[in-house]
């Protein structure tokens, strides 16, 4: 059997074009923004974090967090005004299905342990609820300060 060099490239080529780890930064920038009665609220101070991380804002703001495949939790609360508590989901990207075709699953897995292959929204927009109600909404996840 003769061994072509070429194409063992082309093949290894394509196999790691399926990989978001290699293509796709781990990070990703979003915009917070926070919203009370229909109108946009700043001075609001949020807590985002997921399985990865933890991270502080001030809306609205732009913030560089660690991607997961896990959900991104929102907590947010300014004195006086207003609090959230919410959950957004990460999404798939494109590349994390080519690379689960290409590499037979290895990928896959690798990605999913990174971040690379997810994203969450590019704008985060939060709905506050107003001040007197703070006690019929959710209590924060242990461990998480709200300010």
């Amino acid at each position: 059997m003769y061994f072509r060099p070429a194409s063992a490239v082309t093949a290894l080529l394509a196999v790691l074009a399926g990989c978001a780890s290699l293509t796709e930064s781990t990070e990703q920038s979003v915009l917070v923004q926070t919203v009370l009665d229909h109108r946009e609220i700043a001075g609001v101070g949020c807590v985002l974090y997921n399985d990865v991380g933890k991270w502080f804002v001030t809306t609205p703001g732009r913030v560089t967090l660690r991607k997961s495949a896990g959900p991104l939790r929102i907590d947010c609360q300014k004195a006086g005004k207003g609090w959230a508590y919410e959950k957004v989901e990460s999404k798939v990207d494109g590349n994390l299905w080519g690379n689960l075709a290409l590499t037979a699953g290895v990928g896959y897995v690798i990605d999913k342990n990174t971040g690379a292959g997810y994203d969450y929204p590019a704008t985060l927009t939060v709905v506050m609820h107003p001040a007197q109600d703070k006690e019929e909404g959710p209590p924060p996840a242990p461990g998480v300060t709200l300010y």
